[in-house]
């Protein structure tokens, strides 16, 4: 037997399209099943989703019904006449931006083909199936599970690759030797691909407002990430064991430290500041290898400088 996963989309469509087809019959429309496909196609993955499927198929429905009478009523009932119809409806749903609609539409005018008449009382089912199948896509997807829980732990688990890669590189600084394989950096670039787009998914879950602190904090997160990769191989190509690097090596483990949700990066950005004055202070290089090393790591500096700017301006809303 295999294992079936079954998420809450799949339960609210299942819910929804039973109750938009029994309330459709219950009210004695024609088509009623209808009802039950148009709630299937609404039901999305987020709230916005959900509310602008519902629009573009509303609109699309109603252009449809006016489209249906100028051909049908005006031309005639005739498989030619239903093709050129969707050859000016399509394009029409297209310019009005509402071409999400085009299949429900679709179904629509066939229901008013088949009819081979077009009166009130059809145009008031139709409007009717349109009605119950979209109203209710909308009220069951009211409910959506919260992410914070999930996004908490993608925090945490991106948060213990940063640490690690951090004390890696502390590591090689201070021994020249490293075995690590690396395979963090690949690890975090997953973890913030799937962590951005959960938490702009619980975004959407708001219709008043268009961003939240997961989705900027993971954002922040990935800018940093692109840093640390510039920095990996400025710190393995430095060979010579130089003061600087000790140096260097004793605030990045202090920063391995340090991170975490909460924003201290003024308190490591005046620690910079410090450290840079310590460098000016250092005798000059005497050597040419030397000094290329000294170059290397306060270019290191400047990049470190960059991931605590970008970690300063994460805000907490």
């Amino acid at each position: 037997m295999f294992p079936l996963k079954i998420g809450y989309r799949t339960i609210k469509t299942a819910i929804g399209a039973a109750a938009a087809i029994s309330i459709a019959q219950f009210f004695g429309l024609n088509s009623f099943a209808s009802a039950g496909i148009l709630t299937i196609l609404c039901v999305k993955n987020s709230k916005k989703k959900s509310l602008q499927a519902a629009y573009s198929r509303f609109i699309a429905c109603m252009i449809a019904i006016g489209f249906s009478f100028i051909f049908f009523e005006t031309i005639a009932y005739h498989p030619v006449v239903l093709g050129l119809l969707l050859l000016v409806f399509i394009p029409v749903t297209v310019f009005f931006k509402v071409s999400e609609g085009i299949v429900t539409s679709s179904v629509i005018i066939l229901h008013l083909f088949t009819a081979k008449k077009i009166t009130l009382d059809i145009v008031f089912n139709e409007i009717a199936l349109i009605a119950i199948g979209i109203g209710v896509a909308l009220f069951v997807n009211l409910y959506m599970p919260s992410l914070d829980a999930k996004l908490k732990q993608y925090q945490v688990k991106i948060e213990e690759d940063f640490r690690t890669i951090f004390q890696e590189m502390v590591s090689y600084l201070r021994t020249n030797e490293s075995r690590w394989v690396g395979k963090e950096i690949i690890e975090t670039a997953r973890l913030l691909e799937e962590a951005k787009s959960i938490a702009f998914r619980d975004v959407q879950n708001h219709f008043l407002r268009t961003q939240d602190y997961y989705y900027h904090y993971f954002k922040t997160r990935e800018k940093q990430f692109e840093i640390i990769e510039r920095i990996l191989p400025m710190v393995t190509s430095i060979d010579l064991l130089v003061t600087q690097r000790y140096m260097i090596a004793d605030f990045l483990e202090e920063l391995s430290e340090a991170i975490h949700p909460g924003n201290t990066a003024q308190l490591h950005l005046n620690r910079l500041d410090d450290l840079h004055n310590q460098f000016k202070d250092e005798r000059l290089p005497t050597s040419r290898d030397e000094f290329e090393a000294r170059a290397q790591l306060f270019q290191l500096l400047k990049e470190i400088e960059q991931y605590l700017l970008i970690k300063k301006s994460l805000k907490v809303d």
